[in-house]
Order: structure tokens, then C-alpha cells, then sequence
């Protein structure tokens, strides 16, 4: 009996591991700052950093070992294949909910589709979704322009 419940608990364990996603490079990058730019938990200071890595700027200065991390607990994402012209995405950060349209909606899609979360179909609409985003930015990495320091770990919904 005891060997079955540590079978379980060990099989319920690799599972639970495997659940988490990452991605690394351009994609988490670029998903760390979509997401930030409507973090509220994120100062003002870091939300422009993020904002100016995505948007390329000539004049940015890296801010000397800086690490931003970037949370959300869920960011969902619809378009509508009948509508054509509806999209929108609603991003959770503890008890605060952010809801975006239009553009700003579709570079988010198009991002959580990026980092590999597969769409899920229902009549009418096409949903993506993660949870628990933990994104961590390490600009010294970054500054070094080799492709590293943005990694962000996920959960997709639609797996």
C-alpha cells in the first residue's frame, strides 16, 4: 500500500513538473514586455525598462545589475474567427484584473502563441492561455546582445 501511494505521489510530481513551460530569448522577452507594460505590480521606472528593451530606442541606457522580474497569474486570450476584428485579452495580477482590445490584444496572442501555447477552439473563438508567468530580465545578460537574459516559465491552460 505504501509503495502504491509513493508510485502516485512520485508519477503526480513528474507530471506537476513537466506542467511548467519555459521559454527563453526573443519570444521571452518580448512576452515579459507586453505583460509588464499593464503590470501594476511592476514601479513605473521598471515598466518604462521594459517597455524601451521591446521598443528599440538609440539613447537607453541599461541600468548596471538589474534584474526585473515579471509575474502574472493568468493571462487569457480570445479572437474571434467569425468577427474578424474581435480580439482581446484579460491579464490577472493577484485581485486586479486588466482587460486590452484590438492591437495591443493581438501582439499579446500572437507572443503566447510565439513561447509555444497551442490555441484551444470553441464555437466562434479561438482562446490561448497561461498561468502562473514568472518572467525574470537580467539586463547586464541582455546588454551583452548574445541572445540571453529573458526567461520566462509558464503554465499553459490550452495543453
Amino acid at each position: 500500500m505504501l509503495r502504491t501511494i509513493l508510485l502516485v505521489a512520485t508519477v503526480l510530481s513528474a507530471a506537476a513538473a513537466t506542467a511548467a513551460e519555459t521559454a527563453t530569448g526573443n519570444s521571452a522577452l518580448a512576452l515579459a514586455s507586453l505583460v509588464a507594460d499593464h503590470s501594476p505590480l511592476l514601479s513605473l521606472d521598471d515598466r518604462s525598462v521594459m517597455s524601451q528593451l521591446i521598443h528599440p530606442n538609440p539613447n537607453f541606457s541599461y541600468m548596471p545589475s538589474k534584474t526585473i522580474s515579471v509575474q502574472a497569474d493568468a493571462v487569457v486570450c480570445r479572437e474571434s474567427n467569425v468577427d474578424i476584428t474581435e480580439r482581446s485579452c484579460e491579464l490577472t495580477f493577484g485581485g486586479k484584473k486588466v482587460s486590452i482590445a484590438g492591437r495591443r490584444a493581438h501582439e499579446l496572442f500572437a507572443t503566447v502563441r510565439e513561447v509555444g501555447v497551442e490555441p484551444d477552439g470553441a464555437v466562434g473563438t479561438i482562446f490561448e492561455s497561461l498561468s502562473h508567468l514568472q518572467c525574470t530580465i537580467d539586463l547586464d545578460q541582455v546588454k551583452q546582445k548574445s541572445g540571453g537574459g529573458a526567461t520566462c516559465t509558464f503554465e499553459s491552460a490550452s495543453k
